[in-house]
């Protein structure tokens, strides 16, 4: 057993985040998100919600600041409401990283780029366009 350590970091995500380098990307994908058929490295977070995985990753993994975007939502469809989990999303990155560029991308586009990250943590968030891209920075 570890301190400091959340409960919601199984081992093998703590050692997936731990070989992660600066630059590699992690996709932690909600509920509806094909994580199995798109992930290089599969972990299972079944029960657990983005939010609460997000609030852990980032109590570990620091964000790049090297690039305009570090964290990356799969877009809407055209003429879709912004999700309102999105906001939860905004206060949490906002709380460990202080004010930093979240984006948008195509859920096509999104996919392709779930299928080049490090790896996909497979969520049972229920809510839609709940998915998300980090971008892993250097620890300072």
């Amino acid at each position: 057993m570890l301190k400091g350590i959340p409960a919601e970091i199984s081992p093998e995500l703590l050692k997936i985040l731990c070989e992660m380098g600066h630059g590699d990307e992690i996709v932690l994908g909600d509920g509806n998100f094909p994580a199995a058929s798109n992930a290089k490295r599969l972990v299972r977070a079944d029960g657990l919600g983005v939010p609460q995985m997000l609030k852990a990753i980032l109590q570990l993994m620091p964000l790049d600041t090297y690039v305009a975007s570090p964290v990356m939502l799969m877009a809407t469809g055209e003429g879709e409401e912004t999700p309102a989990i999105w906001k939860d999303y905004r206060e949490i990155v906002t709380a460990a990283n202080g004010d930093t560029e979240i984006s948008e991308i195509e859920r096509f586009a999104f996919y392709e780029r779930a299928r080049q990250a490090y790896a996909v943590v497979a969520t049972g968030e229920t809510a839609i366009y709940a998915n998300i891209i980090l971008k892993k920075g250097v620890v300072r």
